[in-house]
């Protein structure tokens, strides 16, 4: 019995799927009511190593906003980052950046 073979419709990518594999991660810390200010300020400097300045700034930015973005990069680094700020007992996640 012969055999026929039909073309296949082949279905491309989608290229939006690949766009998205390809954005950066960032790194959020979200207030808590147990944190102090200035020990969160800490953190932000001994692990990232912003100045006095900049972790003030995110810090307060956490304070009044509810959250701030620490860091971004790849997967692997952002999930040290939160892994590192949950260890000094902060409220961290992570997410594609926008």
């Amino acid at each position: 019995m012969p055999t026929t073979v039909e073309p296949v419709q082949v279905q491309e990518p989608d290229l939006d799927d690949e766009v998205a594999t390809d954005r950066p991660w960032i790194v959020l810390v979200w207030n808590d009511p147990i944190n102090l200010m200035s020990y969160v300020t800490y953190v932000f400097q001994k692990l990232f190593g912003h100045s006095l300045e900049k972790a003030t700034e995110l810090m307060l930015d956490v304070h009044h906003k509810g959250r701030a973005v620490v860091a971004s990069g790849n997967r692997e680094e952002c999930e040290m980052h939160v892994f590192r700020l949950h260890e000094h007992s902060l409220w961290a996640t992570m997410e594609h950046d926008q």
